[in-house]
C-alpha cells in the first residue's frame, strides 16, 4: 500500500476545519463573536436557588444568563447586598426604534421607563430561581447607575419576598400575645357568666316547675268545668224531652193570649176614635152624669142649710 501524501491529508484537515467553523457560524446565527451586554442587579434578600448559568428572561423569554454572583458586606453601615452579574444576548433584544442596542444608552432609557429585575421560581419542586426582566411604568423613575463600571438594572422584591415581608410586618409574637390575652379574657368572662347563670338557671327551673304545676291545675279545672257543662247540657236535653208537651201547650196559650190582647187593643182604639159612635155616647153619658152630679150637689147644700123647708117644698 502506497503511503498517504502529506499534502492531501493536510488539505482534508484544513477543509474539515473550515466546514466546522462555517457550521458553527451558521448554527449560532453568527453569535460566536457577538459581545454580550453585561449588566448587574443588586438583591438585598436571599438568592437561594440562583446559580451561575441560571437563565435570564424577559417576560419568560430567555435573553441571557447569570455570569457571576458576589457578596458585598458593609461593616461600618451593617449592610449587605448581593450583586448578580448578567450577560444579555444583544441579538435577542430589538429596541423600539427597530435596531439592536447600541450600548448602555438604550438600557438607561429602559430603566427610566420602568425596566426592573425580579427573582422568579423556575420550579417549586427544585427551588431553582431565574432572573426575570419586565417593565413597570407605575414605579417611580430611577436614574441608571453603575457598579464597577457595569450598568445596573434596579431590582424589585419577588412575590415570595413580599410574602415574607408581610409576615414580618405582622408582628407574629405580638399577635400571639394579644390572642392569648384575648383568650384569657374570654375565659374569665365565661367563668363569670357561669357563676351568674347558675342562680338564674335555678330560679328559672323553679319558675318553670311552678308554671307547670299551675298549668296542670288549670287543665284539671278546665276538665271539670267541661264535664259540668256536658252534664248541664244533658240535663237540659232531658228536661226538654220530658216537658216538651207542656212547653208546647204553654206556647200555644201564650199565642192565644197575645191574639186576644191584640183584639182588645183594636176595640179600644175603635172606642177612642174621634168619629166613633160609642165615643159620642160615652161623651153624652158623661155630660148627663155631670148634670146629675151638679143637681145632687145643690140638693145637698140646700139640705144642709134648711133641711125641713127643703123637704116640705119637695125640691
Amino acid at each position: 500500500m502506497a503511503p498517504a501524501k502529506p499534502l492531501i491529508v493536510g488539505s482534508f484537515v484544513v477543509g474539515g476545519l473550515v466546514l466546522g467553523v462555517a457550521g458553527i457560524l451558521l448554527l449560532g446565527s453568527g453569535n460566536l463573536f457577538t459581545q454580550p451586554t453585561r449588566v448587574v442587579v443588586v438583591f438585598t434578600g436571599s438568592v437561594a436557588g440562583l446559580d451561575v448559568g441560571s437563565p435570564v428572561t424577559f417576560r419568560g423569554v430567555r435573553i441571557g444568563k447569570v455570569s457571576s454572583i458576589r457578596v458585598q458586606i458593609d461593616v461600618k453601615r451593617h449592610e449587605d447586598s448581593i450583586p448578580v452579574y448578567l450577560d444579555l444576548d444583544p441579538s435577542l433584544v430589538t429596541w423600539t426604534n427597530g435596531r439592536e442596542p447600541s450600548g448602555t444608552s438604550d438600557l438607561a432609557v429602559s430603566v427610566k421607563a420602568g425596566l426592573r429585575a425580579q427573582l422568579m421560581s423556575q420550579s417549586y419542586l427544585t427551588g431553582q430561581l431565574t432572573v426575570n426582566l419586565d417593565t413597570h411604568p407605575d414605579l417611580p423613575l430611577i436614574a441608571q447607575v453603575s457598579i464597577d463600571g457595569v450598568p445596573e438594572i434596579p431590582s424589585i422584591p419577588s412575590d415570595l419576598q413580599d410574602l415574607k415581608d408581610e409576615f414580618r410586618r405582622l408582628d407574629l409574637p405580638g399577635l400571639g400575645r394579644r390572642t392569648r390575652d384575648a383568650l384569657v379574657s374570654m375565659q374569665r368572662t365565661l367563668d363569670t357568666l357561669n357563676g351568674a347563670v347558675g342562680p338564674v338557671a335555678q330560679s328559672l327551673q323553679a319558675t318553670l316547675a311552678k308554671t307547670t304545676q299551675a298549668v296542670s291545675q288549670v287543665q284539671t279545672d278546665a276538665t271539670r268545668t267541661l264535664a259540668t257543662i256536658d252534664q248541664l247540657a244533658a240535663d237540659g236535653r232531658g228536661q226538654l224531652k220530658t216537658n216538651g208537651d207542656d212547653l208546647d201547650r204553654l206556647l200555644k196559650t201564650a199565642q192565644r193570649t197575645a191574639t186576644e190582647a191584640d183584639s182588645l187593643l183594636a176595640s179600644l182604639n175603635d172606642m177612642t176614635d174621634a168619629h166613633s159612635e160609642m165615643r159620642g155616647d160615652l161623651q153624652a153619658s158623661m155630660r148627663d152624669l155631670a148634670a146629675t152630679s151638679s143637681s145632687l150637689r145643690s140638693l145637698t147644700e140646700d139640705l144642709q142649710r134648711n133641711p125641713v123647708g127643703t123637704l116640705l117644698r119637695g125640691h
